[in-house]
This record gives structure tokens, C-alpha cells and sequence, in this order.
């Protein structure tokens, strides 16, 4: 067996797994890695700040479904990684972590940026370890990578002491390869089950969670769908897992990125077939409303997701591929009536219960710039987005058509996740054209990742809603009768958004007016592909605008007439 750097054996495992982009930051106490990146296929970029390296590996894996790298030092390069992986874990997202550590013999002495990463990242991760033993290594990342893809997929950290990097081990890198992944299928008996209460549903729902696009299930999905006549509706997780211009959409219910359409078919239902969802509360608002009395069954790779929120009718643990590849096979020897009447009333709520987008007044109404970016951009278009009003408005209004195209970061919505996300999916997606959809209070968590992009050329739009607000907190605030402490706008024109993406080499444009909007994003288009470089078209939007929400999905307070 050949004696080699363990750094270089760990490298041969992250090539063999399938990274080819890793995002970083070097530090003294991870240079023996950096070294064996030296001359390597894998190519690193050197990002700003840590919690933008998570967010640029979490981008690229929900891009590619491949488990994403980041890379840091010792101490705060560890502690500056955990919004990110909590992110990541909270969407069930495979990145993982590596960490350079103190000596083993200085951990216990308060050594310079020692501090114990592993037990900070554990409730935030599927796995956090730390290497003690050289000849572990590659075993380690292995295993890593095996178990960020398992069963719900997350997080993993590996924590580095530079004794055990400098180490040489014995290791052969021709016979090894990955760890297989086994996958999860559902018990026989209970896929006859949801087969049978599926058949005698008169108005069944099948709710796609990100399940589905986790587990590359869309095409099983609409398979299932058009052979049971049976509507499909998406959580904000699982949009693009059907595509909204079918037939048998069914749009999305929740009481804040929905529309009211979707409520009112949800509400009209009998059974809900849930798959990969996690029933979160910004969908299900008030219980007992979302439950009332029709039934459901709920379907998800993770045993302790069934019952978490509520106890369904019928619970399957499976994949959902495996589930839907099951429930396929179950049919061949049973005929599903046809549901059209079903099928029509949906359509009949969409056409009764739509949103405006159409506004033309002054100042710009936020739905208008999902009309024109629903207009402008194509189906292949990957678009990421974070949390604020923005996130409920896209999630309303914009239209998804392919998994995967939609990125969202659902649970956590950490503010300045747009982009270095844009980045990582970019990175995952060279060809692919690419939309972050911002706010111009998240513009400014993490805007030094611009720097990254200008840097290794990697381009990309940016559209942002700009009401100089913390709009969804200045919204959340009406019910206590204030506004305190959330209106960010001071001078004349505030922040020029547009002046600090120059000053990253980067260009921009300030749009007031909605005939404006389109023309912008034409140009936007051209010069990202020209300078291969983010693009920013921030669009003043009205100041006090309020998005459609409430507690239950029967209470959902409209702020705008029906369209």
C-alpha cells in the first residue's frame, strides 16, 4: 500500500465524489488541505466571508443534488459557518463542512482560536466529527459524504487538527470509491392503503414537498397525477416539482406564499396525499382549519417526521421516487375513475380568485415586478431567493416550472442568502442563466460575496425590491399598533445600491417606473452574459406595501382587489 499526504487521500476522496468546485477561506490552521489542493482538479474559490462559503456549497448542491464543500480555518471560521449549516440542515440540504483545528495537544490549553466546533455544530448538522487518528481520514470523509445523502439529507462537519493533517498514511486511491447510499421503500401493504383511500376520495390533493425534488421524483410525480386525474399542489419547498402551467396544478396553499385559489381548493378537499413535505406552519397555519376533515397521508424518507406536526391517517416511510414507483405498479391491476369534475372546479376557483399583477400606478407595486420577471425570464431560468416580503410576493406570484430551478431557503430564511447561493448554483450551472430575487435589507448581509463573483467571473442578475423598510417586520408590527424601529430610509435617495456594486466592478440600475421594468431586465440579461459579472436592476417599490397573509388559510387578509 502506497504512503501518501492524508491531505492528498482526502482530496482523492472529494474528486471521487464528485466535487469539482469547493468554496473557502484559508487560515493557518487548514493549510496542509490547502496544499493538496495545489495542481488539483477541484477548483476553490476564496470567498469573503465563511457563512458565505456554506451558502455558496448549499446553492451549488441544490443545484447539482451532489453534496456541496466549504472550507475554513480554526475558531471563528467554524462559528461563522453555523448559519449555514442550520440553513442547510433545516432544508435538508447535503454540504459538507471541513474545519482546520488547533494541535490535539493544545486543544485542552485555550490554544490560539481553539474552540470545541463540534459540539457547537452538532444540533445543526446530521454528523459533526473530529479526526483524531491520520488513518481515519479518508475513511471519515467517506462516511461523511454517505451520510449527507442518506435518508434526509443535511449537513455534515469534519474538524481538522493540524498534527493529524501533517500526517503521511497509507492509502491507495485506485481501488477506493463512494459508500453506497441505500434507499429507503415503502412497505407493500401500506402503499395498497394510500392506493385505496386515494381511490375513494372524491376531491383528492397531492401536496409535493421538496421531497420530491430531493428525491428526483417530479416525472414519477406527474406520471401518478395524470394517470389518477388527480391535482397536484406545491409548498414553497417542492415549487418547480410540477409545472404550473398544467392542467392538474393546483397552485399553493399556506398563509403567506400562496394564492387564494389554492386555499379555497385545499379547503375544498377531502384527502391530501403529502409527499416529502413537513407540514412547516408558515403552510399549514391554524391546525384546525388545515386538518378539519379530510384525511391524510403523509409520506417521507424520515420516520420521526410522521406525526411531528400532526398524526396522519396513514404514514409511509419511503423515498418518494420509491413511493411513487410503488403506487404506480399497484394501479397496474386497479382503474381510478376520472375526477374531471374535480379537475374543473379547480380550474373554476382559479379564474374566480386571482391576484392583480397587472398594477401600472406609482409608486411600483411589487406584483408588477413578478409580472415582468414571469415575462422576461425563460423556463430554464434557476432563480434563488431568501425571506422577506419579496420571498412571499415571488412565492405568489412567480412561476416555477422545473425541479430544482426554484431555490429558496425555506425553514431558516437566513437574510444575505441570495448571493452567495446565485453563486454556488452558478457555479453548478455555468451555461444556465441565473435570478436573485432580493430585498434591499438582505442585499447587504453578505454583499462582500460580490467580490467573489467579480472575481472568478461569475455573473448573474440580481432584481431587487427596494421599499427602504423592513417590510415584513414593519407588516408584522401593524398588529401591535406601531411602527418601530424597521424604516431604513435616510438622505434623499437612502443606500445607492447601485454605487456599491460598482464599487465591486459590478454594474446596476435604478428603476421607478413600471413601464421601466422590462427594458431593465433585458439589459440586465445582456450585460451579466457580456461581463460575466452580477447585474443589479433595484426597482423602488412602494414603501408600505402589504403582502396577502393570516393565521389560517381561511382567514388570509387581501390588501389588494381580486385581479
Amino acid at each position: 500500500m502506497p504512503r501518501i499526504p492524508a491531505m492528498q487521500a482526502v482530496v482523492d476522496v472529494l474528486e471521487s465524489e464528485g466535487v469539482d468546485t469547493v468554496f473557502g477561506c484559508p487560515g493557518a490552521a487548514i493549510l496542509p488541505l490547502y496544499n493538496a489542493l495545489q495542481g488539483r482538479a477541484i477548483e476553490h474559490l476564496i470567498v469573503r466571508h465563511e457563512e458565505g462559503a456554506t451558502h455558496m456549497a448549499d446553492g451549488w448542491a441544490r443545484t447539482n443534488g451532489n453534496v456541496g464543500v466549504a472550507i475554513g480555518t480554526s475558531g471563528p471560521a467554524g462559528t461563522n459557518m453555523i448559519t449555514g449549516l442550520y440553513t442547510a440542515h433545516a432544508d435538508s440540504i447535503p454540504i459538507l463542512c471541513i474545519t482546520g483545528q488547533a494541535a490535539t495537544t493544545k486543544l485542552h490549553q485555550e490554544a490560539f482560536q481553539a474552540v470545541d466546533i463540534v459540539e457547537i455544530a452538532k444540533p445543526v448538522t446530521k454528523w459533526a466529527v473530529q479526526v483524531k487518528e491520520a488513518a481515519q481520514l479518508p475513511w471519515i470523509f467517506r462516511e461523511a459524504f454517505r451520510i449527507a445523502r442518506s435518508g434526509r439529507p443535511g449537513p455534515v462537519l469534519i474538524d481538522l487538527p493540524i498534527d493529524v493533517q501533517k500526517q503521511d498514511i497509507e492509502w491507495d486511491s485506485s481501488i477506493d470509491s463512494p459508500l453506497p447510499v441505500t434507499r429507503v421503500t415503502p412497505a407493500p401493504a401500506r402503499v395498497e392503503r394510500a392506493l385505496d383511500l386515494l381511490l375513494a376520495a372524491e376531491r383528492p390533493l397531492i401536496l409535493a414537498g421538496g421531497g420530491v425534488v430531493l428525491g428526483e421524483a417530479s416525472e414519477r410525480l406527474r406520471t401518478v397525477a395524470e394517470r389518477l386525474d388527480v391535482p397536484v399542489q406545491v409548498t414553497l419547498m417542492g415549487k418547480g416539482s410540477f409545472p404550473e402551467d398544467h392542467e392538474l396544478f393546483a397552485g399553493m396553499a399556506g398563509i403567506q406564499t400562496s394564492q387564494r385559489w389554492a386555499n379555497a381548493a385545499f379547503l375544498e378537499s377531502d384527502l391530501v396525499l403529502a409527499l416529502g413535505a413537513r407540514f412547516g406552519d408558515r403552510h399549514t397555519g391554524e391546525l384546525s382549519v388545515y386538518r378539519g376533515d379530510r384525511k391524510f397521508v403523509h409520506v417521507d424518507i424520515e420516520p420521526t417526521q410522521l406525526g411531528k406536526v400532526f398524526g396522519p391517517d396513514l404514514g409511509i416511510v419511503s423515498d418518494t421516487r420509491e413511493f411513487l414507483d410503488a403506487l404506480l405498479a399497484a394501479l397496474e391491476n386497479r382503474e381510478p375513475k376520472p375526477r374531471r369534475e374535480w379537475v374543473g372546479r379547480i380550474g373554476e376557483l382559479k379564474e374566480a380568485l386571482p391576484r392583480r399583477d397587472d398594477f401600472d400606478t406609482l409608486p411600483i407595486k411589487a406584483p408588477r415586478v413578478f409580472k415582468e420577471i414571469n415575462e422576461t425570464f425563460g423556463e430554464d431560468t434557476y432563480f434563488v431567493t431568501a425571506i422577506g416580503l419579496y420571498q412571499i410576493w415571488s412565492g405568489q406570484f412567480q412561476k416555477a416550472h422545473k425541479p430544482r430551478h426554484y431555490q429558496v431557503c425555506g425553514q431558516a430564511g437566513p437574510l444575505g442568502w441570495e448571493i452567495p447561493a446565485a453563486i454556488g448554483v452558478k457555479k453548478a450551472r455555468p451555461e444556465a442563466e441565473v435570478v436573485g430575487v432580493v430585498g434591499d435589507y438582505s442585499f447587504q448581509f453578505l454583499v462582500e460575496e460580490l467580490a467573489v463573483a467579480a472575481q472568478y467571473d461569475v455573473g448573474f442578475v440580481l432584481v431587487m425590491l427596494n421599499n427602504e423598510y423592513l417590510g415584513l417586520i414593519r407588516q408584522a408590527e401593524t398588529g401591535y399598533e406601531m411602527n418601530f424601529e424597521v424604516d431604513i430610509h435616510y438622505d434623499t435617495i437612502g443606500t445607492d445600491n447601485v454605487k456599491i456594486m460598482e464599487a465591486y466592478g459590478c454594474s446596476g440600475t435604478r428603476v421607478h417606473e413600471p413601464g421601466e421594468i422590462r427594458t431593465s431586465l433585458e439589459w440586465a440579461r445582456k450585460e451579466a452574459e457580456r461581463t460575466s459579472r452580477p447585474v443589479l436592476v433595484e426597482i423602488m417599490v412602494e414603501r408600505e406595501g402589504n403582502a396577502a397573509m393570516g393565521a389560517a388559510l381561511d382567514a388570509v387578509r387581501e390588501f389588494e382587489p381580486a385581479g
